[in-house]
């Protein structure tokens, strides 16, 4: 329930902040005797632009907070993350092959910024969404399928993460190659690789909401299966669990999260992460349970960052990815500090 206010307010609150600072928009609205013209502009600006994106910067934060939260329990490590695994690397590069084939910018300024776009997007916008949100889950298959092959299972913890740090920075060098071909796509991309929910609009919230409802509802499917990995593999195959079949459906949830979540608002790190501690820090809770208060956490913890980022520097933007690597940064420094940097055990609940 608090999660649930908190995002509520959050949501509130998103519609009020611009680029100068917070000003009431809902006032004109809720006002019969505001003057029309006023109430007009307010409602175009409060239902084109701030609803969608404040709403979007919910929306894939609650992508990444599941995410994160499957990858943990699946790897059976508190460190595993989209970010950490190379998976949002892999996103990236499949939404970079997909810029450079749609001919530049178009595809990503779909939301909001119509304006610059170079191809009918007005009329094709879900379509080009929906072929970069393709895009952004093949490659985030393709990171985890190279991290666990590259670190021969997920039994060692330090293995696996260096196994995906090495991903994300194959899958990242790749995604430059790819723009040092497609100069035309270079600026869509680096406004993408800085991660900003300022492309968001109503079709990009559609698809992050379709795709929010259809991995919580597997993650609901299959927490019986992080459950009983949580025990260990000798324990869940035990229980009847058929691990091979149900690692496969997690590890295609995982990815359809963080591609929808980085095809909409591109490289965004650590909510993944955080997510899930948070909730465990406050809550001993089954992964049924667990999966869906992180995903309502990375909600809340995305929405917060964007609005902070929005208000820091106004009538200045700051890109929201960066806000975020400096917080998660510092709490994953801090993780590491707490248990004294033991990060083979696994032991950073």
């Amino acid at each position: 329930m608090t999660l649930a206010a908190l995002s509520a307010g959050l949501l509130v609150l998103g519609t009020g902040i611009g680029s100068a600072g917070f000003e009431g928009m809902l006032a004109p609205l809720l006002d019969p005797a505001a003057d029309p013209a006023q109430a007009a502009m307010a409602r175009q600006i409060v239902w084109e632009i701030r609803l969608p994106r404040t709403l979007g910067a919910w929306l894939a934060g609650a992508l990444l907070g599941l995410a994160g939260a499957l990858a943990q329990g699946l790897f059976r490590n508190p460190l595993a993350d989209p970010y950490l695994l190379g998976s949002a690397a892999g996103a990236s590069l499949g939404v970079a092959l997909a810029l450079a084939a749609m001919g530049g910018a178009a595809g990503m300024l779909g939301g909001s910024m119509r304006s610059a776009a170079t191809v009918g997007l007005s009329s094709s916008d879900i379509w080009v969404r929906l072929g970069f949100t393709g895009a952004a889950f093949a490659g985030a298959v393709l990171a985890v399928v190279l991290t666990l092959a590259l670190a021969r299972g997920v039994q060692h913890t330090l293995r696996l993460l260096l196994a995906g740090v090495i991903v994300g920075v194959v899958l990242g060098a790749l995604s430059s190659l790819v723009l040092l071909f497609s100069p035309d796509s270079l600026q869509a991309m680096q406004a993408f690789m800085l991660g900003s929910t300022g492309f968001v609009g109503w079709s990009a919230c559609a698809l992050m909401a379709g795709a929010w409802l259809l991995t919580a509802s597997a993650a609901w499917l299959l927490a019986r299966a992080l459950d009983g990995l949580a025990l260990g593999e000798a324990t869940a195959r035990s229980l009847g669990l058929a691990l091979g079949p149900l690692r496969a459906a997690l590890v295609a949830a995982l990815a359809l999260a963080t591609g929808t979540a980085v095809a909409q608002t591109g490289l965004i790190a650590f909510v993944g992460l955080a997510a899930p501690h948070l909730v465990r820090a406050a809550f001993s809770l089954p992964h049924r349970r667990l999966v869906l208060l992180a995903s309502l956490m990375g909600g809340v913890l995305l929405t917060a960052a964007d609005l902070l980022a929005r208000a820091l520097i106004a009538p200045q933007e700051l890109p929201v990815g960066i806000l975020t690597a400096v917080l998660g940064g510092g709490y994953l420094l801090w993780l590491m500090h707490r248990r004294g940097g033991h990060l083979g055990t696994g032991g950073l609940h």
